[in-house]
């Protein structure tokens, strides 16, 4: 990837809160009940460590940066009916301090982290080289 932003909507008018330039990793967090303390850092591990960079390098291979964005969408059920539901997504309350957490354990491990603003209508752009997305659970 050769670059992400997320642009949240303030009392100024838009703005930028995170961006990654260059070769990183942008990442949608998405929180559901069963989630733990203990999986965020798992998360954090494997996002700090996975080979799916050029040439088969991790951010921790590169110092390359990781801009982290809560995205609860990410659990809507679009099965039944004509309007998705969220369910499996974990409260704002329980999903907040899990995500914060993914952040301060990639930080924890060295990385460079960028953020969006949990509970915001957010804006993300970013380059797919590839396109290239995985989907990680742990």
């Amino acid at each position: 990837m050769d670059g992400a932003s997320v642009v949240v909507d303030g009392e100024h008018g838009p703005g930028t809160t995170g961006e990654i330039n260059g070769e990183g990793l942008c990442v949608l967090v998405g929180v559901t009940h069963e989630d733990t303390k203990e999986k965020a850092a798992q998360l954090a591990r494997k996002l700090w460590s996975i080979r799916m960079l050029h040439d088969e390098r991790s951010c921790s291979d590169i110092d390359a940066p990781l801009l982290v964005i809560s995205q609860f969408t990410l659990y809507g059920d679009a099965r039944k009916g004509r309007r998705p539901t969220w369910n499996a997504a974990a409260p704002g309350d329980v999903a907040e301090p899990l995500v914060d957490e993914v952040v301060a354990q990639l930080r924890a491990l060295g990385a460079t982290v960028a953020t969006g603003r949990f509970g915001a209508r957010m804006r993300v752009s970013l380059t797919n080289d590839g396109p290239f997305t995985v989907l990680i659970e742990v």
